[in-house]
């Protein structure tokens, strides 16, 4: 029996939660390709302000991929080909959704649960967390799309580490590598990633795409150009801009719309 990909909407907050529990919902095919689907639909959704990924109890974010599956899925280079373009179109759909994503992590997040936490904007764990991805061990090395997230994230000394060595990294060594942003009580991590998601959903939803936009778009080696520029002011024609400013001036909580 394949693992499953749940989602559920609950206000502007979406939750994706990984769900092969008798694996420590370790991710196997099927569920890369839902995973990818979710997403691009809850992207899709401008009833959504916020994405929290999660796993399915408290055991495991997930403990990466299904090694079982390697066996037949990854056993020539034309279906390991197919298989982590499939895992890459994934965790692409994860990097573009236009919301902002919450990562709540409890337990295990390793090899393809931590290639996904690496894809979202926030990361929240728990004390007890562990991170890494000891494939070396397992005789294969991490795909290069896949490795780019990591990269991205906590910098080519910490991929190293992580991949030469087969570490695996408790949380607060975690979160002083930057793999990720807060660390928590065991019992907080959830309210704690919640509580990060309403905060982010009252803001204006089109300034948190924005953001989102810009920040990426500045990570390249590459000038702004004057047509950027102009376009970093577009919130001057929204209605949330006006809201925003009026709520201020009264003293008043802001109406936000998305418009």
């Amino acid at each position: 029996m394949s693992g499953r990909i749940l989602c559920v909407r609950e206000d502007a907050i979406a939750t994706v939660t990984l769900s092969n529990p008798g694996k420590l919902n370790a991710i196997d095919f099927a569920m890369w390709q839902k995973l990818a689907e979710v997403l691009r639909e809850v992207s899709g959704d401008g009833h959504v302000r916020c994405v929290v990924l999660r796993g399915d109890g408290e055991q495991a974010f997930a403990a990466g991929g299904d090694i079982e599956e390697f066996l037949h899925r990854r056993d020539t280079l034309e279906r390991a080909l197919a298989y982590h373009a499939q895992v890459g179109a994934a965790l692409q759909a994860v990097f573009d959704c236009r919301h902002p994503t919450i990562a709540l992590l409890q337990g295990a997040c390793i090899g393809g649960g931590l290639e996904i936490a690496a894809q979202c904007d926030l990361r929240v764990c728990g004390e007890s967390s562990r991170f890494g991805a000891p494939i070396n061990k397992l005789g294969f090395s991490m795909y290069p799309g896949e490795m780019e997230g990591l990269l991205r994230l906590a910098g080519a000394a910490t991929v190293f580490e992580i991949l030469l060595e087969g570490r695996i990294l408790g949380a607060a060594e975690a979160l002083a590598k930057g793999l990720v942003n807060r660390v928590v009580a065991d019992a907080e991590v959830v309210a704690e990633a919640y509580a990060s998601a309403r905060r982010i959903c009252a803001g204006a939803p089109l300034v948190a795409t924005w953001h989102k936009q810009w920040v990426r778009r500045l990570q390249h080696d590459v000038p702004l150009s004057e047509q950027e520029l102009r376009a970093s002011f577009a919130f001057l024609d929204t209605e949330d801009y006006r809201e925003g400013l009026s709520a201020f001036l009264e003293k008043r909580k802001p109406d936000f719309r998305g418009r």
